[in-house]
């Protein structure tokens, strides 16, 4: 079975944000210490594809917002992430992107 996630564009300003969370994230709330991090449905989206195709939406995107193990690391074997730049919540990968 391919795997998948859920993907949201949001194009402003001359902007392209991508946010885009594994498939089994959407609707889960993490707790790290103070951090209350949302996954929500109206950020990260409704839309849910493969995740060849979710790289490539995030491969034309200004900012990318990233949560999830299997999305953060496909980021990383795209070259679109680099390791180093991940941040844990609860264990769960979060990666940005941003590029002008």
């Amino acid at each position: 079975m391919k795997q998948r996630a859920y993907v949201n564009i949001i194009r402003r300003y001359g902007q392209i944000l991508v946010a885009s969370c594994d498939a089994d994230l959407l609707g889960k709330t993490l707790n790290h210490g103070k951090i209350k991090f949302e996954i929500c449905p109206e950020f990260y989206g409704d839309s849910l594809l493969e995740l060849e195709e979710v790289i490539k939406i995030i491969k034309k995107a200004t900012i990318a917002n990233l949560i999830g193990s299997n999305i953060v690391e496909r980021a990383i074997k795209e070259g679109l992430v680099h390791p180093e730049a991940i941040l844990l919540i609860s264990g769960i990968p979060h990666a940005q992107i941003m590029r002008y």
